[in-house]
């Protein structure tokens, strides 16, 4: 006699949208890093409990997978504050002391949303052969389109590297990007 399996079929495309609804929103990149992570963490634990693997099993899966999306994630969020780092850099470093000029960022995947702002050089900083220069940047962040953009102000330090300049500063602002540099 063959047995019917009376378990309520499971849904598999919950975890998927999940974490395409968090891929919409990339001003919210904590809930962006949690719902890729824990839809990760589903979606595969649901896979190996579908395939019979036990809980502990199940588990362990669960948990090593959405440890790996979590770090792919860190990952590109890194390179995508890298690149809105080189961005202020490149803009700064023409300047003279007092000069100030526009920088913007449009990233090619929505993990950050795109910036633009100001930067402004406010001292030159030699010694030797090291060339640097202390900057204050705005970045103007919205939500909305129709939204007044809100100003935000940081320091940071550029320095040159032959013809370009390359950002300097360990910590330029935890405020901003947290540990994720």
């Amino acid at each position: 006699m063959m047995q019917h399996d009376r378990r309520p079929p499971r849904s598999r495309g919950a975890p998927l949208l999940l974490a395409l609804l968090g891929l919409t929103l990339p001003a919210c990149s904590e809930l962006l890093s949690e719902t890729t992570a824990a839809g990760a963490g589903l979606g595969s634990a649901a896979i190996s409990d579908a395939v019979g693997a036990s809980a502990t099993v199940t588990t362990g899966i669960g948990l090593g997978v959405q440890a790996g999306v979590r770090a792919g994630l860190h990952y590109a969020q890194r390179r995508a504050h890298a690149a809105a780092q080189a961005n202020v850099a490149a803009a700064a470093g023409p300047l003279p002391v007092g000069g100030v000029a526009p920088w913007s960022i449009e990233h090619s995947v929505p993990i950050e949303p795109d910036e633009r702002g100001e930067v402004t050089v406010v001292r030159l900083v030699e010694a030797g052969a090291i060339r640097c220069k202390e900057i204050v940047f705005s970045v103007d962040a919205t939500t909305r389109p129709e939204e007044q953009p809100r100003r935000a102000f940081y320091t940071a330090f550029v320095c040159q590297d032959g013809a370009a300049w390359r950002w300097a500063s360990a910590e330029p602002a935890t405020e901003r990007w947290g540990s994720l540099q």
